[in-house]
């Protein structure tokens, strides 16, 4: 690692040490958003990390993004560690630089890199990983568009002063090709036109989720992101960075489940001997770090190549795969470990155990990454 590099891993790491796992169980149980946590990440320009210099940022790329996602998951923050950054630095920021015109970058990196929150609006109801079925209509009215649809399982839209809004100008049927027809739009929030409802969930209680009903929304044409009709390959390139940040996501939760359990297999004596003696603690832990030591090298491949603008969509697909089974290995092995304890609110793996499980739904579910490999990587028939 280079010189900056070392550092974001160093930042991250006195940071993790303010926000112990006792300071996200409580923020869980009371479904409080962490507003210290957020405003911390802000001033140590982590939010601004992808976001050129001119606008208030650093001007890395999405591996170092992820050396401070991994860094903060791994040694105390879980999920927390890369939800945040994802949902605005990700959606809000890489998306914009990547793919935005000079006005749009002037009105939102700034206020991005300041800590201006982002969300993606992007699934719907009734077309969930087919994103080419996406319902949400963009009807041009002269220097504008209407915009009417439904999106479900939004992230930060309760809080988010920007949504990056995934629609369909022109429908499914109409088009001459399937991947033709979609736009993406940058929309201000709040909005009357946007209401927001929060979606009851089993984990992850600091962040809300939320089910967006978007009712006759007006957007001027400059709000369009990118090249109208051309959503679609912009798309891919806000979801291969995600994919990486939840692979880098579930690796982190993984080895701080591993190190609680190594702490208590090495201090907790059955018959005499600490239980890490047994080869039925020592392996299933073993193998899983091994694992995702695996995953993390090719996720660190796959943002490489982001950032030198080469294909990396293979590499992200694959390092999701490895890392989710890696993480939910090791979590899962950590609970086994503590025994009762592992259940116990008090010791946090059940929290841990209950956010690395989403990573195997989210942003794309396990069965579908497996799928781009076998299509794209293996050369076999398309399966679905």
């Amino acid at each position: 690692m280079t010189n900056e590099q070392k550092m974001i891993v160093q930042a991250a790491s006195e940071i993790a040490q303010d926000f112990q796992p006792d300071y996200w169980r409580k923020k869980d149980k009371n479904h409080e958003y962490p507003v210290d946590f957020w405003k911390t990440l802000v001033e140590a320009g982590f939010v601004g990390i992808v976001i050129p210099e001119e606008y208030g940022g650093s001007e890395m790329g999405m591996f170092e993004m992820m050396l401070a996602m991994e860094t903060l998951t791994s040694e105390s923050c879980g999920l927390a560690g890369m939800w945040f950054l994802c949902l605005t630095s990700v959606f809000g920021g890489l998306s914009i630089v990547k793919h935005g015109n000079d006005q749009q970058k002037e009105k939102y990196l700034p206020q991005i890199a300041k800590g201006m929150e982002f969300c993606l609006a992007l699934t719907e109801p009734d077309a969930g990983t087919n994103t080419l079925n996406t319902q949400t209509a963009a009807v041009r009215s002269g220097d504008e568009f209407v915009i009417n649809g439904r999106k479900t399982f939004i992230s930060g839209a309760d809080r988010a002063k920007g949504m990056l809004l995934v629609t369909r100008t022109t429908p499914l049927e109409e088009t001459s090709k399937r991947t033709f027809g979609l736009s993406l739009f940058l929309v201000d929030l709040p909005n009357p036109a946007v209401e927001v409802n929060p979606i009851e969930k089993h984990g992850i209680n600091y962040s809300k989720t939320c089910d967006v009903f978007i009712t006759d929304l007006k957007v001027p044409k400059e709000n369009i992101l990118g090249v109208e009709e051309k959503g679609w390959h912009l798309v891919l390139d806000t979801l291969n960075p995600e994919r990486m940040s939840f692979s880098a996501a579930a690796g982190g939760i993984g080895l701080l489940a591993i190190r609680t359990a190594v702490d208590y297999a090495n201090q907790r004596k059955v018959f005499g001997v600490p239980i890490g003696t047994h080869q039925a603690i020592q392996f299933p832990l073993a193998e899983a770090k091994a694992k995702i030591e695996a995953a993390r090298l090719l996720n660190y491949q796959a943002s490489w190549l982001y950032d030198k603008g080469q294909p990396c969509g293979a590499k992200a697909n694959m390092a999701k795969v490895i890392a989710v089974e890696a993480g939910i290995q090791g979590v899962y092995h950590s609970m086994q470990t503590l025994g009762g304890y592992g259940y116990a609110v008090e010791y946090d793996i059940e929290r841990w155990w209950r956010e690395v499980n989403v990573i195997r739904l989210a942003p794309v579910t396990h069965q579908m990454a497996l799928a781009f490999i076998g299509e794209h990587v293996l050369g076999l028939p398309k399966s679905y």
